[in-house]
């Protein structure tokens, strides 16, 4: 059989001279000179980009033949682990409870409403039958007004986070005319459902600004409530629990500030809590005739919680309510009318903290399990003892409970059905600690099917990210199983730049500071390797993102570890994206990575890492780069630049494979079940990976 030829990228030197460092980009051509317009309409493709695109996917299709058959039993297996028909648990809020739900082969949910004390259900919103016939269909938020008279949705029909945002009549079941157009998707209703605030998106695809409109009112109605002067700068509208006030945030990964506009006069002119003040971070809640301010002020890496005055809401009057504790990270804040409720991360694993009003009194609710996930799941009502959150570990399915705050009692609402079977006790957890290079211990979760051999023979799924703060939680998955159960290993390591060991983890693996992500996530897999649960050359690298960034960089420092690697809509051009200030989320990622046109030592910080700038001559293993026509956050450019690099240079015989998806973004497939497809594809290469063993290279 005749080997699939690759597609072979021409090259176009373009040189690029920045503080007097010269370097030369030989596939800049793929970026599309129109790409704001792509965004917002992939068939503005231009042809030659288009046709490379197309010829990459068919070379992926052809080297991937062999596995068509593996792909199906894996998406069949994973979809067979969904609950066709599931609903989510109700939400109460006044005379309603608010839920979702799926039918049978259904791609996309039905929004639902019934009387809280039963009745006959009334849909608000039928995504399945609105998507009918497209090729791309998201919905990015939902909200029923205060007054359960409106429902407004945002909608993306392209991939690229362009919103249309829509509202409906629910006592007439019409959706009114003049939707609002070129939104960020984030919406939010005022307190006395008379105003939809909302953010609109511009050219560039940056949330630039926040209008205001009568909820039932169109577009010659909008009116400009804040106009953010910073590129860098990230809007977000919304609504404290107790409805007291409208919110409307700035900020970028370093710096927030916070408007208030007062529910008793929603067109009044939104109150500054504290002006911005680089490294200064804060949210804002309202309780028991406060403001409660969660903030890192005056160096309280891991957070503490604040009270100021409502009509002086300035630092200056902020007082100490929840100080600040090395290592205990609070993660988050909520109330109800009678209760204060904190989400805290302690060694890389949650609890909820909940202090009544009127006594002071504290408890806590934690689990016992070496590893788990532990999460509030919000719900509308501030007026209430109830407090939601759903619990779960990589071998427990995820579980809803109510929790009586007062009597400290929990009813279990409903347990994620695996309709396939899931025993719990055939898989073992374990939560292992690696050493870094710098000496600091490093987590590692795994999850292992019981009786799997611990002498290295096992394959390993190693997956990472390592970014922004984000932690990846120990959290089940009927994805990871397909590969469990074929007696593999799934490791997540838990590297800095996340903030599982608290917001002092994130600072630790950011800025001046980010090659420890990825020295990070080579000690973990050394100490896997040391300790019996891998080989090297046995091992499947797994991030996106930028979780595919540290894919690139570790495939760049130690590529012998990898038997493949999967980098989906992978950040991997990034001193080309960062010098960019015309991309959408170029300015506000500064923060992050640092100004490479403004600080010539970030750029020579960038350059050293960047994974398309350190490719080279050395025996790569497999590689799949993944990515979508229409991605605003991780443009297909990038993949499509790196793989043609990488094939260039490898000396070796792995293959370096591309897939874009030409009608997605950032996400991915839209559907439940087309998503799944995707997943499979990726976990058909990694067996293949595996088993080819690319023995030859080197």
């Amino acid at each position: 059989m005749t080997k699939p030829t690759p597609p072979s990228a021409r090259k176009e030197p373009r040189t690029i001279v920045q503080f007097n460092r010269v370097r030369v980009d030989d596939y800049a051509w793929m970026k599309d000179d129109n790409w704001q317009a792509v965004l917002r309409d992939p068939q503005l493709i231009r042809a030659d980009v288009k046709a490379h695109l197309q010829a990459e996917n068919a070379y992926t299709a052809a080297m991937l033949a062999s596995t068509e058959a593996l792909q199906e039993v894996l998406f069949a297996e994973m979809k067979g682990r969904i609950k066709e028909d599931d609903a989510s648990v109700p939400a109460p809020h006044g005379p309603f409870a608010y839920y979702w739900r799926c039918e049978k082969g259904a791609q996309h949910p039905i929004h639902a409403r019934t009387p809280r004390d039963g009745g006959a259900e009334t849909i608000l919103l039928d995504e399945e039958a609105l998507s009918r016939g497209k090729a791309y269909f998201h919905v990015g938020a939902t909200e029923h007004s205060p007054d359960h008279a409106l429902f407004a949705y945002a909608v993306d029909e392209q991939g690229s986070e362009v919103y249309r945002v829509h509202v409906k009549d629910l006592a007439t079941g019409q959706v009114l005319p003049d939707p609002i157009e070129s939104a960020t998707g984030a919406f939010t209703f005022s307190p006395d459902s008379a105003w939809l605030f909302w953010i609109w998106r511009d050219e560039n695809g940056r949330p630039a600004k926040v209008y205001r409109r009568p909820a039932r009112g169109a577009a010659a109605d909008d009116v400009l409530v804040y106009d953010e002067p910073d590129d860098g700068f990230f809007l977000s509208v919304g609504r404290t629990h107790s409805d007291a006030y409208i919110t409307i945030g700035a900020g970028d990964h370093e710096t927030s500030e916070v408007r208030l506009i007062p529910a008793a006069d929603p067109t009044a002119e939104p109150q500054l809590v504290e002006p911005r003040t680089v490294g200064l971070r804060y949210a804002v809640e309202a309780w028991d005739g406060t403001l409660l301010i969660h903030t890192n002020a005056d160096g309280a890496i891991d957070f503490k919680v604040m009270r100021a005055p409502p009509d002086a809401p300035g630092r200056a009057n902020w007082r100490e309510w929840v100080p600040h504790r090395p290592g205990r990270y609070i993660v988050g804040i909520g109330v109800a009318h009678d209760w204060f409720v904190s989400l805290v991360r302690e060694n890389a694993l949650n609890r909820i903290v909940i202090t009544e009003r009127a006594s002071g009194a504290e408890h806590a609710i934690a689990f016992d399990e070496e590893a788990y996930a532990l999460n509030l799941a919000g719900g509308y009502e501030y007026n209430t003892a109830t407090l939601r959150f759903v619990y779960e570990s990589p071998t427990t399915p995820r579980q809803w409970f109510d929790y009586d705050m007062a009597t400290r009692t929990r009813t279990l609402r409903k347990t994620q059905e695996v309709p396939s079977g899931h025993d719990p006790s055939a898989y073992v957890t374990h939560r292992l600690v690696a050493t870094a290079a710098d000496g600091v211990e490093v987590p590692i979760t795994v999850l292992i099917r019981a009786g799997t051999p611990m002498d290295g023979s096992a394959p390993l799924l190693l997956y990472g990210y390592g970014a922004y703060g984000i932690s990846m939680e120990p959290n089940f998955s009927i994805r990871n199983l397909s590969l469990v159960d074929r007696g593999w290993i799934w490791a997540t390591v838990h590297v800095r730049g996340g903030s599982e060991k608290g917001w002092g983890w994130f600072l630790d693996g950011r800025g001046r500071t980010k090659v420890n992500t990825f020295t990070d996530f080579i000690a973990g897999a050394e100490h896997l390797i040391a300790h019996g649960f891998a080989r090297a050359g046995r091992i499947v690298a797994y991030g996106g993102s930028a979780g595919g960034m540290l894919m690139g960089a570790v495939a760049n420092m130690r590529p012998e570890l990898w038997a493949g690697i999967i980098g989906a809509v992978p950040f991997v051009d990034v001193l080309n994206t960062i010098s960019d200030a015309s991309l959408p989320l170029t300015p506000p990622e500064w923060p992050e990575w640092g100004n490479p046109l403004e600080d010539p030592a970030a750029y020579d910080l960038i350059a050293s890492y960047s994974p398309y700038d350190n490719v080279g001559p050395r025996v790569y293993p497999a590689i799949l780069a993944t990515g979508g026509l229409s991605d605003p956050r991780v443009t297909y450019w990038e993949p499509a630049k790196w793989v043609a690099r990488l094939r260039e240079a490898t000396t070796g015989d792995a293959p370096i494979l591309l897939k874009i998806n030409m009608d997605a973004g950032h996400g991915g497939a839209s559907g439940r079940f087309d998503f799944l497809k995707e997943i499979a594809l990726d976990y058909a290469f990694a067996i293949w990976a595996i088993d080819r063993g690319w023995e030859t290279r080197g």
